[in-house]
């Protein structure tokens, strides 16, 4: 009897112990605090709710056995030299060799240097500039399409608008992911046969947009296009209404498809053009959510916010190295890296499909903000919805 009640301990301790090995954990360091929190919740709660979601349907399966993902998150803070050391930590000292990125364009740049060092892969949807796949790097991924390519779809838009604008200003921060994008629609600009009345640079973080406005007017400029992050086009567009400001369009790469952005500026965001990677649409089907429209239902209900492109692509990228590491049959990073750079799947972000550079291709979808609503304007097949053009006075709204 001793024997028998020995024997089945031993079985249950060893199913215990094969259990508790069959964990395959990702890695990351996202701002959770420090002025880019807001958005870095996205790719937390993304990670979080794509590893969820997939470990409720059976987890991953490797080799023929299905092993849970877990997730293990730092807080770097919105500093990128944090951000650096604590990759460093996660490889070397918690033995991870299957990483997610940080937001921005600069931590990623930074960060996906450790990920090439120790030769694991990064897959990450918070950079988009060209910079992070100009350096031959062979273990980033990037499911953020280029940001060269981030107004080329609203530049299309306006050749086709009734009066077209005819002269430009272009503004743009100064860190890595909106040089690139100054630099991309330079060329668009000049392809499309426009007029560039201004072309701006401004430090990140910018509060005071009055010169450059006081300028936009003095020259009636047609269209004002402004690459930066959500807190200067808050400022900018506020001060636009207390200067009267009121060119015929105003497009930004960020804010626009953000909840958050239309609660702070009320009525006052209506006319805004912007553009997105992503919608939630019924159309983009996906194994583990259904659709994108049911995945954005669910997030809401779970966060009590409504998830935006930042949110899709950071499911995506836990979908990724699901996808991967099945193809692979392993968790060893070098076998995954290279099962990653052969993936071409269905997500509820759209196709998965990386280039030689490590970077998806998807187009932007012209949106606008109107009667306190996100509205697709313009995609790749011509105009969705009519467009509010041109943008009124202020005193004439």
């Amino acid at each position: 009897m001793k024997t028998l009640v020995s024997l089945i301990g031993g079985i249950a301790a060893a199913l215990v112990a094969a259990s508790a090995s069959a964990v395959i954990t990702l890695g990351a360091s996202v701002q959770l605090s420090g002025p880019l929190a807001n958005t870095g919740r996205y790719y937390r709660d993304g990670y979080e709710m794509a590893i969820d979601t997939i470990n409720k349907a059976g987890g991953v399966k490797v080799g023929g056995k299905s092993e849970q993902l877990e997730l293990k998150i730092l807080d770097n803070q919105s500093d990128n030299n944090l951000a650096v050391r604590q990759y460093v930590q996660l490889v070397t000292q918690d033995k991870i060799s299957l990483l997610l990125g940080p937001f921005a364009s600069d931590a990623v740049i930074a960060t996906s240097s450790v990920a090439e060092k120790y030769q694991v892969p990064m897959v990450q949807g918070g950079g988009a500039s060209d910079q992070i796949y100009s350096r031959g790097y062979k273990y980033i991924f990037g499911t953020l399409p280029a940001a060269t390519k981030y107004f080329e779809s609203t530049i299309e838009a306006m050749g086709k608008l009734n009066p077209a604008p005819k002269t430009v200003a272009l503004l743009y921060a100064d860190d890595a992911f909106d040089v690139s994008v100054a630099k991309g629609t330079r060329d668009l600009i000049k392809a499309a046969g426009l007029t560039t009345a201004l072309d701006e640079r401004y430090s990140t973080n910018a509060s005071d947009f009055a010169s450059l406005l006081a300028r936009i007017k003095s020259a009636n400029v047609d269209a004002v296009l402004v690459a930066g992050h959500e807190t200067e086009i808050l400022n900018f567009i506020r001060q636009a209404k207390s200067l009267s400001v009121s060119p015929k369009i105003y497009s930004f790469t960020v804010g626009v498809p953000s909840a958050d952005f239309r609660k702070a500026l009320g009525k006052d965001a209506d006319f805004a053009f912007g553009m997105t990677s992503w919608l939630p649409t019924a159309t983009l089907t996906d194994q583990w959510f259904g659709n994108a429209e049911k995945f954005e239902q669910a997030y809401k209900a779970r966060f009590g916010y409504e998830p935006d492109y930042h949110a899709a692509s950071a499911v995506a990228d836990v979908e990724a190295y699901a996808k991967a590491i099945e193809a692979a049959g392993s968790t060893d990073p070098q076998k995954v890296r290279d099962a990653v750079a052969k993936l071409n799947f269905d997500s509820l972000y759209g196709p998965i499909k990386f280039d030689e550079k490590g970077q998806i291709s998807l187009p932007q979808t012209v949106i606008q903000v109107q009667d306190g609503k996100v509205v697709p304007i313009y995609g790749g097949k011509g105009f969705i919805e009519k467009p509010r053009y041109p943008m009124p006075a202020w005193d004439k709204r």
